[in-house]
């Protein structure tokens, strides 16, 4: 990457800077490829921050169908870990993972979790013994009373997709409209294995999952700098994660050196991701210690309060600008965690040297995060997002600590408890999101003349820009 014109004074933020478009021979956006080359198995450069808000197993298997990676939050019971890391690697690839409930559930209740919206959105309705009883797209459940229950609206038979006919997603797409359906359950030999719309089909003919040696989807999980470091690490990996990341607010400490020698030792066979930092030091010691991946970013999230309460952190661009460059240096690889809100954020990342992108709050607001959906008193939709130093964040990792140790923890609780993220409309899913952020970071790299994460690296050409430059790049709601 190079400035156009001076190198900086100070520290940037995303909004403090520009792309500036180059000679390219690159005229399509699919020429593109957005693998991060970081010895993780992503076929793009996105991945789920670990915050109970934000990445469940749903979002995690649907995160990786798409090639991106999930990371399961340290906050879950080591026995909650083991369990939707499996849960995540008996999902099917090719097909969405489905969401289930029993003829006795009501539509108010199905509506928690899957909203009234347009996209190839469903539920399935399955009975005590399995069978699939039927299917139910989410328009439908949109139009129908709030206490009537699903198995009383599902009648006739059950327009179903055999998994053995799709011999590809191109076919299955052109099955699903000879056969004008746009939501359907897969049946594998009679047994429900997932659910297909044409928009998913559709999908799969455009990216790579990210999977295991043996096929699975890929799924990280993270573990915390105290206790039996080792004992979580070794379990968490017998459960068949892929990348293990190791996660305290401030990373450049002893205590995480400790942790990451321990963990390293074990010779797990797996990527060690360890942060967060802000420092080329910080880079040096921990690559040191053992980590393969660096996780950069204090107090740019939008539910951290962190530079306000203690005034440490530090730019997000800049960060990541010196980090990754000192990475590189090491044979390591940096995921700049934190303060992404358009796609144009994305690429100024990569641009900065990141090798994949941590999105957290933008995330939380999807179909897929854990956590029920609600509607305001406009019936706008959302759901509550918090940060992972915050009073209710506080209070799930350490709820079974005594009542004194625990009011001592939750005295000195940073970021925000509770905010609203709501849904998108004409993006409620992850992979909605996803679309809209690939597309743009494709976009960005045939601006450069990039083919690859290491080429836009190395051709990325950033310039400085006021708050005025940077409001003037947005599209007016209105007209003039």
């Amino acid at each position: 990457m190079q400035f156009y014109g001076d190198d900086p004074r100070h520290d940037l933020t995303y909004s403090d800077v520009f792309l500036v478009p180059s000679r390219s021979g690159v005229s399509s956006r699919l020429d593109v490829s957005l693998a991060p080359q970081d010895g993780t198995s992503q076929t793009i450069p996105i991945v789920s921050a670990n915050m109970n808000s934000v990445t469940g197993p749903r979002l995690a298997s649907a995160l990786a169908r798409r090639g991106g990676l999930g990371v399961l939050p340290q906050d879950m019971p080591l026995q909650g870990l083991d369990a939707a890391i499996r849960w995540v690697k008996d999902q099917a690839v090719e097909f969405d993972s489905p969401v289930s409930f029993s003829p006795d559930t009501t539509v108010a209740d199905a509506l928690l979790v899957v909203p009234a919206v347009p996209g190839g959105h469903g539920v399935v309705v399955v009975g005590s013994d399995g069978e699939l009883v039927g299917c139910l797209d989410a328009e439908r459940l949109g139009r129908a009373l709030p206490d009537a229950r699903l198995g009383d609206l599902v009648h006739g038979g059950v327009a179903s997709i055999d998994a053995d006919d799709v011999t590809s997603a191109r076919a299955a797409f052109d099955l699903m409209v000879q056969a004008d359906i746009e939501f359907a359950p897969v049946l594998r030999h009679g047994h429900l294995v997932g659910t297909l719309s044409r928009t998913s089909a559709l999908r799969s003919t455009l990216y790579s999952p990210a999977l295991d040696a043996s096929g699975r989807l890929s799924v990280a999980a993270a573990i915390g700098v105290n206790g039996d470091v080792a004992a979580k690490a070794k379990a968490l990996v017998a459960a068949g994660v892929d990348v293990l990341v190791i996660d305290t607010a401030h990373g450049h400490q002893e205590t995480m050196l400790s942790a990451l020698r321990t963990v390293s030792a074990l010779e797990l066979g797996i990527p060690i991701v360890a942060g967060n930092i802000v420092t080329a030091d910080g880079v040096a010691d921990l690559v040191e210690a053992g980590a393969n991946i660096l996780k950069v970013g204090v107090g740019p999230g939008a539910m951290c309060t962190t530079r306000m309460m203690t005034a440490v952190g530090r730019p997000q661009f800049s960060a990541v600008l010196e980090t990754s460059e000192a990475a590189k240096a090491h044979g390591a690889a940096v995921w700049a965690d934190g303060g992404v809100r358009y796609p144009r954020d994305v690429a100024l990342a990569l641009a900065a040297g990141a090798s994949s992108v941590m999105i957290g709050s933008w995330f939380a607001g999807t179909i897929e995060a854990p956590g029920t959906i609600h509607a305001d008193d406009t019936g706008r939709l959302y759901k509550e997002s918090w940060g992972m130093a915050s009073t209710k964040a506080v209070l799930e990792r350490f709820g079974r600590l005594d009542p004194y140790e625990l009011a001592r923890k939750t005295l000195f609780a940073e970021g925000i408890s509770s905010s609203r993220i709501f849904l998108d409309p004409l993006r409620p899913s992850v992979e909605d999101l996803l679309d809209m952020i690939t597309s743009g970071v494709r976009s960005s790299f045939t601006y450069a003349g990039a083919r690859s994460i290491p080429e836009f690296h190395d051709r990325a050409l950033v310039g400085l820009q006021s708050a005025a430059g940077y409001e003037e790049g947005k599209a007016l709601p209105v007209s003039w």
